[in-house]
């Protein structure tokens, strides 16, 4: 008969298993995983569609900033994330109440732009639960819902929102 090895010769269980996962009995968290996606899903963009500067610059103009664009320069330049040039003013009330002015106009620009991906996402046939993961969201009725929203607040996704619904 084989003696059974005692508790402390047993090594203790690896908390990953061999794929290198996560325990696959503990959930995983949300917001690391959502980071990670972030993270991830920057770095796939720039490697596939700005690793040049030419590519970089395709979505500015070369002449006039966006409000978002408006926007983060000032904050950037207030937080200390971008240093002002030789000779370059230094960011005043005005420029505050400036940026703040433009972000109304900034948030409107990225709901046009999520209605027009939501609507681009549903038109290459990606369906609502792959939308709600690329949101983060945890329902598929959640992501519908924020593009219903979001489309009932801008211009161009009033126009879609009922075709939306018509092919559902």
């Amino acid at each position: 008969m084989t003696p059974k090895p005692s508790a402390a010769s047993t090594p203790a269980p690896d908390p990953t298993c061999h794929s290198g996962s996560p325990d696959p009995f503990t959930p995983p968290n949300a917001d690391e995983a959502r980071t990670q996606r972030t993270y991830t899903s920057l770095f796939r963009i720039a490697e596939r569609h700005a690793a040049t500067d030419g590519q970089r610059r395709r979505q500015v103009h070369p002449l006039v900033l966006s409000p978002h664009e408006a926007v983060r320069l000032v904050s950037f330049l207030l937080s200390g994330g971008a240093l002002l040039e030789d000779g370059e003013p230094e960011v005043d009330r005005a420029d505050i109440t400036a940026a703040l002015s433009l972000v109304p106009s900034a948030r409107a620009e990225m709901d046009e732009l999520e209605v027009g991906l939501l609507e681009m996402a549903r038109g290459r046939g990606m369906t609502w639960p792959e939308i709600a993961f690329g949101l983060g969201l945890q329902t598929p009725q959640a992501a519908r819902q924020r593009y219903e929203r979001l489309a009932s607040r801008t211009e161009r996704g009033t126009e879609s929102a009922e075709s939306v619904e018509s092919a559902d």
